[in-house]
């Protein structure tokens, strides 16, 4: 069993300042737009300020914030796992890449994963090797 909750600080610290600078100027023209404005603006750095990763029950599975994106990987469709990276420009969050899905969110530790369908992802990890033996060994696991 593996569970890890990665938070992302610039994403947080991106929302508040967006946040204040974006609610304040909607506040000025309505104090209801800008409540209204600061709430939304507030809520999406929020679902994507940690990313959480489990892995048990047969499954690998992750997701943002409070549950939201909630993604699930049976371990008997997974062939392989490699630690990887990603760059600036891979972004943070829920990304399309050249390298499969990415799902992000803070710094440029990865694992890959290759599923029997020949689709990869890759999960964003503070901790990529951490990840990626606790993966190995649960894939190992599942098949004995």
């Amino acid at each position: 069993m593996y569970r890890h909750r990665q938070i992302g600080f610039v994403p947080i610290a991106i929302g508040v300042l967006l946040s204040l600078t974006l609610g304040g100027i909607a506040w000025r023209r309505s104090p209801l737009l800008g409540a209204a404005a600061l709430v939304f603006i507030a809520l999406v750095p929020l679902l994507f300020s940690y990313l959480t990763i489990t892995i048990g029950d047969g499954e690998l599975a992750c997701h943002f914030g409070f549950g939201f994106w909630l993604r699930r990987f049976p371990l008997a469709d997974i062939t392989d796992a490699r630690l990887s990276s990603s760059n600036w420009v891979d972004g943070w969050g829920i990304r399309v890449t050249p390298e499969g899905m990415l799902y992000n969110v803070s710094g440029t530790g990865a694992v890959e994963v290759r599923m029997r369908s020949g689709t990869r992802f890759r999960l964003g990890s503070d901790e990529p090797d951490v990840l990626l033996r606790a993966l190995q060994s649960a894939i190992k696991s599942s098949r004995a």
